[in-house]
């Protein structure tokens, strides 16, 4: 389906203050940066990841462990995808359990990924505690799930669509809100 932009609603600097403001939110709730992990979703999430844990470097100076999370397999509507959905690997090479996750996606919308997410993670040990971090909140929640960490919170109607354009995948950094065209 084509779609239109509607808005762009985060460019380039915005962008960056966020992730700076962000990091430091995350930093200043996790003083023992040696028990947190940092854990992105497929796919934007992890780019998004990448950089708060660079941040985190430049920062404060520590390390900070990051994993990738595929969660096709929890998604509860795994049965409605197309046959041709890909499903990736999770890169975890650390052990979670006992440790303050920081679960990261670029857009929270009715809590279904997140709670997915929290689901695949839990397969993989217990976590003292799992933060969520979003670029964007767009609201229209069918769960009780609430983001940690918010880069911008956006509202939207449930007709529009948000879209988190990253320089690692898409060439430019930029936030867009998008709504399908009638034909």
């Amino acid at each position: 389906m084509e779609e239109k932009i509607k808005a762009r609603v985060m460019d380039s600097k915005k962008i960056k203050r966020a992730f700076q403001r962000i990091t430091t939110e995350i930093v200043e709730r996790n003083r023992d940066l040696n028990e947190l992990v940092i854990v992105g979703i497929r796919t934007r999430g992890v780019f998004i990841a990448k950089r708060i844990q660079q941040l985190i470097k430049t920062m404060e100076e520590a390390s900070v462990p990051l994993g990738i999370l595929d969660i096709t397999l929890y998604r509860d509507d795994f049965s409605e995808l197309e046959p041709q959905h890909i499903i990736k690997k999770t890169e975890i090479p650390f052990d979670i359990a006992g440790k303050d996750v920081v679960l990261v996606d670029d857009v929270i919308f009715t809590g279904r990924t997140t709670r997915a997410a929290m689901d695949s993670l839990f397969d993989l040990g217990r976590p003292r505690s799992i933060q969520l971090l979003v670029f964007i909140d767009r609201g229209h929640r069918e769960l009780p799930i609430q983001p940690d960490y918010i880069g911008k919170f956006l509202p939207t109607s449930r007709r529009e669509k948000v879209k988190v354009r990253l320089k690692e995948i898409d060439k430019i950094d930029e936030v867009l809100i998008t709504e399908p065209v009638k034909i």
